[in-house]
């Protein structure tokens, strides 16, 4: 394997991970953020997102002195033969990812690239976006390439490192050849494409998670209808090498820093070329109904309106083993309490305080007892495993009335039963 000099412009979750997994493989990287405070404590091997095992990678990559931190674009590209974009590209109002990031870097280093170099969008963006990215560059001696990534939040690592594919897209063969040597250690399948069809892949990846997610949410209320247990459902599809395991926990909805922005970015440029997708809409729609489902529960399980009801919140994180609360469906549904005048009180291991503009509104506590103290319901909302081990005997006693709502079917219904609790799950 050709050791590269690569440059990761942005330090966010996707191009830290990308830059110090890359690292690990053996090559030279240098990660530049416009956080010069976040590019200082990197430097030291601090890492201030949670994502088990990454900080110890940087950690080990920066003593090897294989991985380096700079303030800026331009200082790290000046030498780089391999550049990855991986900047945010939030939703914008229209539902259209909104690339301004990618484009103020793109003026920041244009004259500084090496002639020869390639310039990766490691970004989820639309279809389309490595040639936009091409035409402002205007450099003939600069390809571009699409190698969307595929890394899940609380896992990011091992799925880095042990990857189901590589995809990589360019116009120019030999770009994408480069690229895609860059994971040659990794032994995975590699699917070699055009940049539309590579840029396609990423967003046809996770509208179909999305969808899978709608549908076994849909399930788990006609379930409830029916006297089914979608939990035995699950299992039985489940073995169908077709449909597989994985996706089909029910739960108070999707979302995180992708789904959301992605089926959305999706049917608005659905729209743009005049392409009806009601599969995606319904989607999305259902996503929207899960939330306010979880509330119904919650009021009817408590037996009387929110108003003034003490509701103890256990999650906020949009999954376990994560601190990120961006497009949290358990955060959404929170507020959903909190706009029905409960008083909510919520606990996360992943969040030991109040987060301003996210949790306001919502007392955030460092103890699930103290959280759980004169409660008139506990509302298990984020599946961290924590929250298996508490001790429900004591939990008992701290609120005022035994009920627990577990919106992601984690808890073990006997154990609370036997300690005077009234369990509602998902689907059971």
């Amino acid at each position: 394997m050709f050791v590269r000099r690569i440059a990761v412009i942005g330090a966010g979750y996707v191009g830290l991970t990308t830059g110090t997994c890359l690292a690990s493989l053996g090559h030279r990287v240098v990660c530049a953020d416009v956080n010069a405070a976040k590019i200082e404590r990197l430097s030291r091997g601090k890492v201030d997102i949670l994502e088990p095992g990454l900080a110890e990678l940087v950690s080990g990559n920066v003593s090897a002195g294989r991985l380096s931190f700079v303030v800026g674009a331009a200082a790290a590209v000046t030498d780089a033969e391999v550049v990855f974009l991986c900047v945010p590209t939030p939703m914008g109002e229209s539902g259209a990812a909104d690339l301004a990031a990618v484009e103020a870097v793109i003026a920041e280093v244009r004259e500084l690239l090496p002639a020869g170099c390639v310039v990766v969008n490691k970004s989820t963006v639309p279809v389309g976006t490595a040639a936009w990215v091409a035409r402002l560059l205007g450099r003939d001696d600069v390809a571009v390439v699409s190698n969307p990534e595929f890394l899940r939040e609380g896992s990011a690592v091992p799925d880095f490192l042990n990857p189901d594919r590589i995809v990589v897209g360019s116009d120019a063969q030999y770009a994408a050849e480069r690229v895609a040597a860059l994971y040659a250690k990794l032994g995975a399948p590699t699917v070699l494409t055009d940049a539309a069809s590579a840029e396609m892949v990423k967003y046809a990846a996770n509208c179909f998670l999305a969808m899978k997610l709608s549908y076994v949410n849909a399930l788990a209320e006609l379930s409830e209808r029916l006297g089914a247990n979608v939990l035995d459902v699950t299992e039985g599809i489940g073995y169908d090498r077709r449909i597989g395991q994985s996706f089909l926990s029910p739960g108070p909805g999707w979302g995180g820093s992708c789904l959301p922005k992605d089926t959305r970015a999706l049917l608005q440029v659905s729209r743009v070329v005049d392409f009806d997708f009601p599969l995606l809409r319904a989607t999305i729609d259902t996503n929207e109904r899960q939330r306010e489902r979880m509330v119904e529960k919650v009021a009817h399980a408590v037996g009387r309106p929110l108003a003034g009801a003490r509701i103890c919140a256990l999650g906020l994180t949009f999954k376990a083993g994560t601190d990120d609360l961006r497009d949290s469906p358990a955060l959404a549904v929170a507020g959903l309490l909190r706009d029905a005048g409960a008083e909510l009180t919520a606990y996360d291991p992943g969040v030991p305080a109040a987060v301003p503009g996210l949790t306001d509104g919502i007392t955030v506590v460092d103890d699930p007892y103290r959280a759980a103290k004169d409660a008139s319901a506990l509302v298990v909302l984020t599946e961290w495993p924590e929250f298996r081990a508490l001790d429900w005997a004591q939990l008992a006693d701290a609120v005022q009335q035994r009920v627990v709502v577990d919106t992601r079917n984690v808890l073990d219904f006997d154990v609370l039963r036997r300690v005077g609790f009234q369990v509602t799950g998902l689907g059971r």
